[in-house]
């Protein structure tokens, strides 16, 4: 299992210097981008984003919660490593949008509501190399998680079969549910409150990897 800090749970105020004591235990850095139409939240563009690398190793996987990510994706500098995760239920074409994320050198993420259908990301399956699961309903952090979560990660993970397809999972997640979520298929957890939340953040992540077995 792999651990994806969620920035969004983390103090705005001093982002660069909370991912890099979290660093440490870290595959990734998730990081939300939301516009305020296709979730009712604001959080952060561009221009912060690609601040943040000065001083960060660890590659990112920036999930872009916003109606038009074919418009907006390539205005991230990215990495090799990194992700961008984008939405089925957004107003670009996901062909188009799968394509401009190749072409600025990104991998591929996509991702969905709960109550989105799983049949709605089968058909780009070929096309990425993540699929982020929802469990919560975007936009906020702090949420509860839904249970039945658990049953899309394991239909996902037989749909995938051997392709080389990382699945992600984000919201409520915390030593308490996490080992099911691993069971289930799922291979990076995206987690916010349960680490940033924490007075010693590093020894909440080791509770993380550890009760994930």
């Amino acid at each position: 299992m792999k651990l994806a800090p969620s920035l969004l749970a983390a103090d705005f105020g001093q982002l660069r210097q909370e991912a890099k004591e979290v660093e440490p235990l870290a595959s990734y850095f998730h990081i939300d981008v939301m516009d305020g139409h296709f979730v009712p939240n604001l959080t952060i563009g561009p221009p912060v984003v690609n601040s943040l690398r000065r001083g960060l190793q660890k590659p990112f996987d920036i999930h872009l919660m916003i109606d038009h990510p074919a418009i907006h994706a390539p205005h991230f500098d990215v990495k090799p490593g990194d992700f961008i995760t984008f939405h089925v239920e957004a107003k670009d074409d996901p062909a188009l949008t799968i394509d401009v994320i190749k072409k600025i050198g990104a991998n591929v993420g996509i991702s969905l509501r709960p109550k989105t259908s799983l049949e709605a990301i089968f058909p780009y399956l070929d096309e990425v190399a993540l699929v982020l699961v929802m469990s919560v309903e975007p936009g906020f952090g702090g949420q509860a998680f839904m249970p039945e979560a658990i049953e899309r990660i394991r239909c996902l993970r037989r749909k995938i079969g051997d392709r080389s397809i990382m699945i992600a999972v984000d919201g409520g997640i915390g030593p308490e549910n996490v080992r099911d979520v691993v069971e289930a298929g799922a291979q990076l957890i995206v987690a916010g409150s349960s680490i940033f939340k924490q007075e010693d953040r590093l020894a909440a992540m080791r509770a993380l990897l550890e009760a994930a077995g």
